[in-house]
Protein backbone atom coordinates (compact mmCIF):
# COMPACT_ATOMS: atom_id res chain seq x y z
CA UNK A 1 0.00 0.00 0.00
CA UNK A 2 2.39 2.41 1.15
CA UNK A 3 4.79 1.56 -2.22
CA UNK A 4 1.83 2.00 -4.61
CA UNK A 5 1.22 5.52 -2.98
CA UNK A 6 4.90 6.67 -3.10
CA UNK A 7 4.60 5.47 -6.77
CA UNK A 8 1.46 7.52 -7.15
CA UNK A 9 3.19 10.34 -5.71
CA UNK A 10 5.78 10.24 -7.68
CA UNK A 11 4.13 10.12 -10.67
CA UNK A 12 1.45 12.93 -9.60
CA UNK A 13 4.86 15.22 -9.16
CA UNK A 14 6.54 14.01 -12.32
CA UNK A 15 3.24 15.14 -14.48
CA UNK A 16 2.70 18.20 -12.36
CA UNK A 17 6.62 19.45 -13.47
CA UNK A 18 5.68 18.56 -17.18
CA UNK A 19 2.86 20.41 -16.84
CA UNK A 20 4.52 23.70 -15.39
CA UNK A 21 7.07 23.37 -17.65
CA UNK A 22 4.65 23.09 -20.94
CA UNK A 23 2.78 26.35 -20.18
CA UNK A 24 5.85 28.46 -18.72
CA UNK A 25 6.78 31.40 -21.10
CA UNK A 26 3.46 30.87 -22.60
CA UNK A 27 0.49 33.81 -22.58
CA UNK A 28 -0.39 33.62 -18.97
CA UNK A 29 -3.99 34.29 -17.60
CA UNK A 30 -3.99 37.88 -15.47
CA UNK A 31 -7.39 37.12 -14.13
CA UNK A 32 -9.07 33.56 -13.69
CA UNK A 33 -12.64 33.05 -12.85
CA UNK A 34 -13.49 29.72 -10.82
CA UNK A 35 -17.04 28.47 -10.63
CA UNK A 36 -16.94 25.95 -7.50
CA UNK A 37 -18.92 23.55 -8.22
CA UNK A 38 -19.75 19.85 -7.41
CA UNK A 39 -19.64 20.01 -3.19
CA UNK A 40 -22.54 18.82 -2.74
CA UNK A 41 -22.42 16.11 -5.64
CA UNK A 42 -18.66 14.90 -4.62
CA UNK A 43 -20.02 14.11 -0.87
CA UNK A 44 -23.36 12.11 -2.21
CA UNK A 45 -21.17 10.37 -4.37
CA UNK A 46 -18.64 9.36 -1.96
CA UNK A 47 -20.97 9.18 0.87
CA UNK A 48 -20.41 11.88 2.65
CA UNK A 49 -22.19 13.97 4.51
CA UNK A 50 -22.87 17.31 2.04
CA UNK A 51 -21.46 19.57 5.02
CA UNK A 52 -18.06 17.01 4.35
CA UNK A 53 -18.07 18.60 0.77
CA UNK A 54 -18.30 22.23 1.40
CA UNK A 55 -15.73 21.81 4.27
CA UNK A 56 -12.94 20.38 1.47
CA UNK A 57 -14.32 23.00 -0.75
CA UNK A 58 -13.47 26.34 1.11
CA UNK A 59 -9.87 23.64 2.13
CA UNK A 60 -9.48 23.83 -1.88
CA UNK A 61 -9.79 27.53 -2.26
CA UNK A 62 -7.65 28.25 0.25
CA UNK A 63 -5.04 26.08 -1.77
CA UNK A 64 -5.61 27.67 -4.86
CA UNK A 65 -4.11 30.94 -3.71
CA UNK A 66 -1.11 29.55 -3.66
CA UNK A 67 -1.19 27.67 -7.09
CA UNK A 68 -2.02 30.71 -8.64
CA UNK A 69 0.47 32.90 -7.07
CA UNK A 70 2.99 30.29 -7.67
CA UNK A 71 1.75 30.57 -11.63
CA UNK A 72 1.64 34.20 -11.77
CA UNK A 73 -2.48 35.12 -11.79
CA UNK A 74 -2.46 38.55 -10.40
CA UNK A 75 -6.51 38.13 -10.16
CA UNK A 76 -8.94 35.50 -8.96
CA UNK A 77 -12.93 35.48 -8.52
CA UNK A 78 -14.55 32.63 -6.95
CA UNK A 79 -17.92 32.41 -7.61
CA UNK A 80 -18.86 30.60 -4.03
CA UNK A 81 -22.33 31.28 -3.44
CA UNK A 82 -25.10 32.47 -6.03
CA UNK A 83 -28.14 34.76 -4.80
CA UNK A 84 -30.11 31.47 -6.77
CA UNK A 85 -28.38 29.66 -3.72
CA UNK A 86 -30.48 31.21 -1.21
CA UNK A 87 -33.45 29.30 -2.09
CA UNK A 88 -32.06 25.96 -0.84
CA UNK A 89 -33.12 24.46 2.59
CA UNK A 90 -32.47 26.45 6.11
CA UNK A 91 -30.26 23.40 7.49
CA UNK A 92 -27.85 23.86 4.19
CA UNK A 93 -27.83 27.32 4.48
CA UNK A 94 -27.18 27.56 8.29
CA UNK A 95 -24.40 25.20 7.66
CA UNK A 96 -22.81 27.00 4.58
CA UNK A 97 -23.19 30.47 6.26
CA UNK A 98 -21.03 29.08 9.42
CA UNK A 99 -18.78 27.59 6.74
CA UNK A 100 -18.50 31.32 4.98
CA UNK A 101 -18.17 32.92 8.35
CA UNK A 102 -15.20 30.63 9.87
CA UNK A 103 -13.37 30.69 6.50
CA UNK A 104 -13.67 34.48 6.59
CA UNK A 105 -12.52 35.04 10.03
CA UNK A 106 -9.44 32.63 8.76
CA UNK A 107 -8.68 34.84 6.15
CA UNK A 108 -8.63 38.03 7.80
CA UNK A 109 -5.84 36.65 9.43
CA UNK A 110 -3.94 34.88 6.77
CA UNK A 111 -0.69 36.51 6.52
CA UNK A 112 -0.36 35.66 2.61
CA UNK A 113 -3.22 38.26 1.92
CA UNK A 114 -0.54 40.85 3.52
CA UNK A 115 2.65 39.43 2.22
CA UNK A 116 1.18 39.36 -1.08
CA UNK A 117 -0.79 42.65 -1.09
CA UNK A 118 -3.90 41.06 -2.08
CA UNK A 119 -6.90 42.93 -2.33
CA UNK A 120 -10.02 41.42 -1.02
CA UNK A 121 -13.50 42.14 -2.42
CA UNK A 122 -16.84 40.70 -2.35
CA UNK A 123 -19.37 40.87 -5.05
CA UNK A 124 -22.75 40.82 -4.87
CA UNK A 125 -25.72 41.35 -2.99
CA UNK A 126 -24.08 41.14 0.78
CA UNK A 127 -27.42 42.53 2.50
CA UNK A 128 -28.94 39.21 1.93
CA UNK A 129 -26.45 37.95 4.06
CA UNK A 130 -25.81 37.35 8.01
CA UNK A 131 -24.79 40.16 9.96
CA UNK A 132 -21.45 38.61 11.16
CA UNK A 133 -20.55 38.07 6.83
CA UNK A 134 -21.33 41.31 6.16
CA UNK A 135 -18.81 42.63 9.13
CA UNK A 136 -16.58 40.43 8.04
CA UNK A 137 -16.26 41.34 4.26
CA UNK A 138 -16.08 44.82 5.50
CA UNK A 139 -13.43 44.28 7.65
CA UNK A 140 -11.01 42.33 5.06
CA UNK A 141 -12.55 45.48 2.64
CA UNK A 142 -10.68 47.82 4.44
CA UNK A 143 -7.61 46.11 5.68
CA UNK A 144 -6.78 45.17 2.22
CA UNK A 145 -8.04 48.49 -0.03
CA UNK A 146 -4.85 50.01 -0.66
CA UNK A 147 -3.27 46.76 -2.12
CA UNK A 148 -2.96 46.98 -5.41
CA UNK A 149 -0.39 43.46 -6.38
CA UNK A 150 -3.29 40.72 -6.04
CA UNK A 151 -6.74 40.98 -6.54
CA UNK A 152 -9.20 38.38 -4.42
CA UNK A 153 -12.93 39.13 -5.33
CA UNK A 154 -15.56 36.58 -3.49
CA UNK A 155 -18.76 36.68 -5.61
CA UNK A 156 -21.06 35.59 -2.78
CA UNK A 157 -24.60 36.47 -3.07
CA UNK A 158 -24.20 37.01 -6.26
CA UNK A 159 -25.87 36.68 -9.85
CA UNK A 160 -24.72 38.28 -12.81
CA UNK A 161 -28.34 39.64 -13.70
CA UNK A 162 -28.81 41.50 -10.23
CA UNK A 163 -25.22 43.24 -11.16
CA UNK A 164 -26.54 44.89 -14.48
CA UNK A 165 -29.79 45.64 -13.02
CA UNK A 166 -28.11 47.44 -10.48
CA UNK A 167 -25.91 49.33 -13.22
CA UNK A 168 -29.13 50.07 -15.13
CA UNK A 169 -30.60 51.75 -11.09
CA UNK A 170 -27.66 53.83 -11.36
CA UNK A 171 -27.38 55.24 -14.85
CA UNK A 172 -31.21 55.96 -14.67
CA UNK A 173 -31.01 57.69 -11.67
CA UNK A 174 -28.20 59.97 -13.30
CA UNK A 175 -30.67 60.24 -15.98
CA UNK A 176 -33.33 61.40 -14.33
CA UNK A 177 -31.05 64.42 -11.99
CA UNK A 178 -29.94 65.29 -15.39
CA UNK A 179 -26.53 64.10 -14.52
CA UNK A 180 -26.18 62.22 -17.68
CA UNK A 181 -27.61 61.94 -20.67
CA UNK A 182 -28.88 59.21 -22.53
CA UNK A 183 -26.27 59.49 -25.28
CA UNK A 184 -23.32 59.32 -22.89
CA UNK A 185 -24.10 55.48 -22.00
CA UNK A 186 -21.42 53.36 -23.29
CA UNK A 187 -19.80 50.72 -22.61
CA UNK A 188 -17.22 51.73 -20.56
CA UNK A 189 -19.46 53.73 -18.88
CA UNK A 190 -21.25 50.60 -17.73
CA UNK A 191 -18.28 48.70 -16.96
CA UNK A 192 -17.06 51.75 -14.75
CA UNK A 193 -20.53 50.72 -12.69
CA UNK A 194 -19.79 47.06 -12.40
CA UNK A 195 -18.73 45.58 -9.13
CA UNK A 196 -15.74 44.62 -10.98
CA UNK A 197 -15.02 48.56 -11.77
CA UNK A 198 -12.25 48.48 -9.19
CA UNK A 199 -10.18 45.84 -11.58
CA UNK A 200 -7.55 46.79 -13.38
CA UNK A 201 -8.39 43.59 -15.52
CA UNK A 202 -12.36 43.32 -14.69
CA UNK A 203 -12.60 40.80 -17.62
CA UNK A 204 -11.42 37.55 -16.90
CA UNK A 205 -9.32 35.70 -19.97
CA UNK A 206 -10.15 32.51 -17.99
CA UNK A 207 -13.12 31.19 -16.65
CA UNK A 208 -12.96 27.61 -15.01
CA UNK A 209 -16.18 25.30 -14.26
CA UNK A 210 -15.58 22.01 -12.40
CA UNK A 211 -18.09 19.48 -11.84
CA UNK A 212 -18.85 18.93 -15.70
CA UNK A 213 -21.70 21.86 -15.76
CA UNK A 214 -21.20 23.49 -19.26
CA UNK A 215 -22.47 26.94 -18.36
CA UNK A 216 -21.82 30.54 -16.88
CA UNK A 217 -24.80 30.25 -14.37
CA UNK A 218 -25.40 34.18 -13.97
CA UNK A 219 -21.34 34.07 -13.33
CA UNK A 220 -19.76 37.85 -14.68
CA UNK A 221 -22.31 37.51 -17.45
CA UNK A 222 -20.96 41.06 -18.57
CA UNK A 223 -17.69 40.38 -17.65
CA UNK A 224 -16.94 37.10 -19.51
CA UNK A 225 -17.74 38.09 -23.18
CA UNK A 226 -14.64 37.20 -24.17
CA UNK A 227 -13.29 35.00 -21.68
CA UNK A 228 -12.35 31.49 -23.12
CA UNK A 229 -14.17 28.63 -20.99
CA UNK A 230 -12.69 26.00 -19.28
CA UNK A 231 -15.22 23.19 -17.97
CA UNK A 232 -14.04 20.38 -16.32
CA UNK A 233 -15.01 17.13 -15.25
CA UNK A 234 -13.95 16.98 -11.88
CA UNK A 235 -15.91 18.37 -8.91
CA UNK A 236 -14.57 20.87 -6.71
CA UNK A 237 -13.17 19.59 -3.54
CA UNK A 238 -10.96 16.70 -6.12
CA UNK A 239 -9.78 19.94 -7.96
CA UNK A 240 -5.59 19.97 -8.17
CA UNK A 241 -2.96 22.24 -8.92
CA UNK A 242 -2.82 19.66 -12.10
CA UNK A 243 -6.40 20.84 -13.13
CA UNK A 244 -5.62 24.37 -12.79
CA UNK A 245 -2.55 24.25 -14.95
CA UNK A 246 -4.11 21.76 -17.77
CA UNK A 247 -6.90 24.60 -17.77
CA UNK A 248 -3.90 27.34 -18.49
CA UNK A 249 -2.53 24.75 -20.58
CA UNK A 250 -5.90 24.60 -22.88
CA UNK A 251 -6.19 28.42 -22.63
CA UNK A 252 -3.15 28.95 -23.90
CA UNK A 253 -3.56 26.53 -26.92
CA UNK A 254 -6.83 29.20 -28.32
CA UNK A 255 -6.71 31.92 -30.42
CA UNK A 256 -8.09 34.65 -29.32
CA UNK A 257 -9.62 37.01 -31.56
CA UNK A 258 -12.25 39.23 -29.42
CA UNK A 259 -14.52 38.95 -32.53
CA UNK A 260 -12.26 40.51 -34.94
Amino acid sequence: MLGALLHFTGVYRAYEKLLKGQIKGGDQPQHIGIILDGNRRWARNTHNPRRVGHFLGADNAEELMDWCDELGVRTVTLYALSTENHHRDDEELVELYALIEERLRKLLADERIHRNRIQVKSLGKTELLPTAIRELLVKLESATKDYTDHFLNLAIAYGGRNEIVDVMKVVAAKVKHGELEPSQITPKLVEDHLYTSHLPNPEPDLVIRTSGEERLSGFLLWQTAYSELVFLDVYWPEFRKIDLMRAIRTYQKRSRRFGK
